[in-house]
């Protein structure tokens, strides 16, 4: 806010977003006390003008400030070339916003006044809403304008505009001037992906000891109908000694029961012996 031109630009976005911008009257509701104490100096700077009415919320209490008087409402539309006697049609006067930071300050102040981000441990979302649907699309467009591409939705009768990929959630509170909050985003972007990945992998060890335990169970179900049916003492070294090691080590793997062997095989060599065990078994 170092400009007032800038300061008219973030006053325009804050009023076309909050809860009432009529002829007879400008409100804001806010939950944010810092937002609320920003409002003060904002209209300060951008209008010289003061609030009528201050009700200052008890801590987690809302705030409410409005103005109702006449010549400071016509004041605040003469600000952005708006007829305060015609038929109030909610518009973006691009005009009010021909430099970059005018445009960015617009946003800033759109957002502080009908914007909400979910927090990022739960799920990326930022949403911009607003009663005025031309509004809307005109921020739409200026949005793609600034290189963000945003969705577009209605509720109750409110129009719009949401994000929901952190990148881009990130990118657009560090366009605002919130850089620690865009890089709470990442950061919760990025523990996610790794609890993701780590998630993954665990449930893919777990499949995988599940695989080892079910063909460990198959193949000491086939030595033991070799040892009633033959007796293990009577197979050839190889298939005796496999035998013997996996009845030893019931949920070892493949590759554990290779090096165990004396002397060590491979894995392609002991899971070679196992199956021909298994094919023992059936034909006996």
């Amino acid at each position: 806010m170092k400009e007032r031109h800038c300061a008219v630009a973030e006053s325009y976005g804050a009023l076309l977003y909050c809860n009432t911008f009529t002829q007879r009257q400008v409100k804001f509701v806010t939950a944010s006390r810092e937002f609320a104490q920003r409002l003060v100096k904002l209209f300060k700077k951008a209008f010289g003008l003061e609030f009528d009415h201050i009700a200052q919320g008890a801590a987690g209490a809302k705030s409410i400030l409005s103005i109702e008087t006449p010549d400071k409402l016509r004041q605040i539309f003469a600000a952005f070339d708006a007829d305060i006697d015609a038929t109030p049609i909610h518009h973006i006067n691009l005009g009010v916003l021909e430099e970059a930071c005018c445009k960015v300050s617009f946003l800033r102040g759109a957002f502080l006044a009908g914007g909400s981000v979910t927090a990022p441990e739960k799920r990326f979302h930022l949403e911009l809403v607003t009663g005025h649907y031309s509004v809307s699309r005109e921020c739409y467009s200026l949005l793609l304008e600034l290189g963000f591409s945003p969705r577009e939705s209605a509720r109750g009768g409110n129009s719009i505009l949401y994000f929901k990929q952190a990148d881009a959630i990130s990118e657009l509170l560090t366009t605002l001037g919130a850089s620690n909050k865009g890089m709470e985003v990442i950061s919760a972007k990025i523990e996610k992906s790794m609890s993701n990945t780590v998630n993954r992998k665990l449930n893919c060890d777990f499949a995988n000891a599940d695989k080892v335990v079910t063909a460990a169970q198959e193949q000491l179900n086939a030595i033991k109908k070799v040892d009633k049916a033959l007796g293990l003492t009577e197979l050839p070294d190889g298939l005796q000694q496999a035998a013997f090691l996996r009845i030893a080590n019931p949920e070892a793997s493949l590759a554990d029961l290779a090096l165990l062997s004396d002397p060590p095989v491979t894995k392609s060599c002991l899971n070679h012996r196992l199956k021909k065990l298994m094919e023992l078994a059936k034909k006996v």
